[in-house]
């Protein structure tokens, strides 16, 4: 995991390579976490638990006034068409990326509705391991798995794929520089592994197997000083990245 060659050579801004799961309970708590951050933090994922309260789009909106980025986490997994139209609605709220689960039809609805939105397929949960995929049907390596789904994905037209760090690798080789790869599951070795994240990797382990972007949340949100953490994670991303222009 420590071939610097695979390093993202893609012009983003440093500090817009973490993104904080932003996953508390409110709206409210939400932007008084936002607040606090303050510009040790330029990008949101925003997910289902935020989803299910009042206040979703406003968020989004109080975000945007911010100027912070949002990555809508929703896994949209529907019959095509309903997929299609959701991706439709969403591409018309300035938000920069959502994912999209499920088979080559609900990818193609998804891909034709994008607009200028990133597409992010889901290729496998990070808190999945061998014996979740076994009790699953999946009767092949979990590697494998994630670099087929990821492959079909791109060939669709999803702009990329949301992989742990351990498949990285692999689908920076294969596929290429464009696409666009997202890793979840960021945790320090000593916290490894104490929560549902099973397949997990270093901030460090994710960018040098190939990772563009790196999803923390409880690393830096049940840190003594969420922003004093975050800052350490940009000043290491600093670090790895220094020389590849933005």
């Amino acid at each position: 995991m420590s071939d610097r060659t695979l390093l993202s050579t893609k012009p983003i801004p440093s500090r817009d390579r973490l993104i904080f799961a932003l996953d508390v309970p409110t709206p409210e708590e939400a932007l008084a976490l936002v607040d606090r951050l303050g510009d040790s933090v330029t990008f949101y994922k925003l997910g289902m638990q935020l989803f299910m309260t009042e206040g979703y789009f406003g968020l989004v909106e109080a975000l945007q006034k911010r100027g912070k980025k949002i990555f809508v986490d929703l896994k949209f997994f529907d019959v095509p068409e309903t997929v299609k139209n959701a991706v439709a609605n969403l591409s018309q709220r300035g938000v920069e990326c959502c994912t999209v689960h499920g088979s080559e039809a609900i990818l193609r609805g998804a891909v034709e509705a994008k607009g200028a939105m990133k597409l992010l397929a889901v290729t496998v949960l990070t808190s999945l391991d061998r014996g979740d995929l076994d009790d699953l049907g999946f009767q092949c390596d979990v590697e494998e798995l994630v670099y087929s789904r990821a492959k079909r994905a791109f060939a669709i037209g999803c702009d990329g794929v949301i992989s742990s760090g351990l498949e990285a690798s692999r689908l920076r080789s294969g596929l290429g520089e464009k696409l666009i790869i997202i890793t979840p599951g960021i945790r320090p070795v000593e916290n490894r592994p104490v929560d549902d994240q099973k397949r997990t990797v270093t901030l460090s382990e994710a960018f040098l197997c190939g990772a563009d972007h790196v999803v923390v949340g409880r690393p830096i949100r049940q840190a003594a000083d969420p922003r004093l953490k975050a800052e350490e994670y940009q000043s290491e991303i600093a670090a790895l990245f220094a020389g590849v222009p933005a």
